[in-house]
């Protein structure tokens, strides 16, 4: 009786525990590390009290609720955040890093480049933590690496690879071109100490950061098709004796127990301090999504990240602006507008990129987000950019190009997807004009070039002495007027007055 009494007791205090440390994290903003004697079940009743910042939007598609210390889920294409907790909260990565340093590896090295291992790499890699079992002065070509590091992590092999790509043991040489690659995919809060993802506590990241990188890595078919690949086997060479064969052990790949349909690619972590992470990539329907969960508990990083995934794909749609925006048309514009079609119908000088889209919850409609025009682009091609945001939330960017393809047609003609264009209802009745101006441009300076060479010819007609052309015939005349006059003379002599 006693025991069952202290049993009653020691629940009471424990579940105490968890509601403060749950009360604490909702009224902190501050990196978050929870007890280290929290068991996986009480880590997860903590967590999934956490805040989800998307969830308190208005209007904005209510997400699940995940176990994860941190979670995003986000458009690839657009960058658009569709589901957001901590997602700025500092984590360890684990081998999620591997992400980073494969995409570094496939941007500076071919395929058959060749990576020898050095004593360090080798021996400075914990025997406890992943590894093939690489032996000094064995070798690999880089596609084999990017291989071992993601399908099956190899620790050992992104500290070889690190070293082939800068010529010395020293990693902090390779972190340093992490953290500038991090930066320059768009990375806020990260720093990354090793290519591995080993503890260290100068080596964190975040739930978006991550993501940032993400985009990078899942735009690489090669890399992509890697992580998906079941198992990883390398032919016996003379500096690789006895080959090696590696089963893929990720559980939401094809073939795994939590295998997802629509997975594009993906890379798990797990270490004590980091507990489970997973950064993955779907695409269904058109539309390829990311999702990173960090910190959260096995086997739920699957189970979190499939249920994101489906959040996503079930709430939110690809808008295509060409198609569906009114308000930034050519006769908003009087330089490019006139109530009168003089011209024809002849080609925009600006036009929306046609393959440029939004993403927008299903609940909403084209006319309720917002638009701002930036003229700060850095492409020639581009006269401006439209951003997009939709109850403050940023939802796709679209351009404004120069229609340069459009050069080629005449003045006076138009195409035949203008014309049907304009036999729309809503359209035809539009006094909208589209003039190619560069041809406009060209024919007023033949005209003015036209008028110029006749202003010359009439200056050239007024002011040109002709008098060499009139000496005979003014002789002439002044000789004769001078016959007259002697006549005159004479008969006024032949009078007798």
């Amino acid at each position: 009786m006693q025991y069952f009494g202290r049993q009653k007791i020691n629940r009471f205090f424990k579940s105490l525990t968890v509601t403060f440390c749950a009360v604490c994290l909702l009224f902190t903003q501050k990196d978050t590390v929870l007890a280290d004697n929290l068991t996986p079940a009480e880590r997860l009743e903590i967590q999934r009290a956490m805040p989800v910042e998307s969830n308190q939007v208005t209007n904005w598609p209510v997400g699940p609720t995940v176990g994860a210390e941190s979670a995003i889920l986000i458009e690839a294409e657009t960058g658009t955040i569709l589901y957001s907790k901590n997602i700025h909260q500092k984590e360890y990565p684990a081998s999620t890093t591997k992400i980073l340093t494969a995409l570094i590896t496939s941007e500076r090295c071919s395929p058959d480049e060749i990576v020898t291992f050095s004593y360090d790499a080798v021996f400075d890699t914990p025997r406890d933590s992943s590894h093939i079992a690489m032996d000094v002065g064995q070798e690999l070509t880089v596609e084999q690496c990017l291989n071992a590091m993601l399908i099956r992590s190899a620790n050992e092999v992104c500290f070889a690879t690190a070293e082939h790509i800068t010529g010395t043991t020293d990693w902090s040489v390779f972190a340093e071109i992490m953290n500038e690659r991090a930066e320059e995919l768009g990375c806020l809060n990260s720093h990354f100490a090793n290519p591995n993802g080993l503890p260290d506590a100068n080596h964190y990241t975040t739930a978006y950061d991550l993501a940032m990188i993400g985009r990078a890595f899942f735009a690489n078919e090669m890399l992509c098709k890697i992580t998906t690949t079941r198992r990883m086997e390398f032919p016996a060479t003379d500096k690789l004796p006895e080959g090696k064969l590696e089963v893929n052990l990720m559980k939401i790949i094809p073939g795994g127990e939590y295998a997802y349909e629509y997975l594009v690619g993906c890379k798990t972590g797990y270490t004590n301090e980091a507990r489970s992470c997973l950064v993955s990539c779907a695409e269904k329907d058109g539309m390829k999504l990311i999702c990173v969960v960090m910190k959260d508990e096995a086997p739920y990083q699957y189970e979190d990240t499939i249920s994101l995934f489906n959040y996503g794909f079930s709430n939110f749609d690809k808008v295509n602006v060409s198609q569906s925006e009114t308000k930034y048309i050519i006769e908003d514009s009087d330089m490019f507008y006139s109530g009168n079609d003089i011209f024809g119908n002849s080609q925009p000088l600006l036009s929306l990129k046609k393959d440029d889209y939004i993403i927008l919850p299903r609940t909403a409609s084209f006319e309720d987000v917002e638009s701002s025009v930036s003229y700060d682009t850095q492409n020639p091609d581009q006269a401006a950019l439209i951003q997009y945001t939709y109850q403050g939330i940023k939802i796709g960017t679209v351009a404004v190009n120069f229609t340069a393809d459009n050069q080629d047609n005449n003045l006076f003609t138009s195409t035949a997807e203008e014309e049907a264009a304009m036999t729309e209802p809503d359209v035809a009745d539009k006094p909208v004009v589209f003039i190619n101006i560069l041809k406009v441009l060209g024919i007023l300076a033949g005209i003015a070039v036209l008028i110029f060479i006749v202003f010359l010819i009439r200056a050239f007609l007024k002011n040109y002495d002709f008098s060499h052309k009139n000496n005979r015939r003014t002789w002439r005349r002044n000789r004769k007027g001078h016959r007259k006059s002697v006549k005159r003379i004479n008969k006024f002599r032949d009078y007798d007055f």
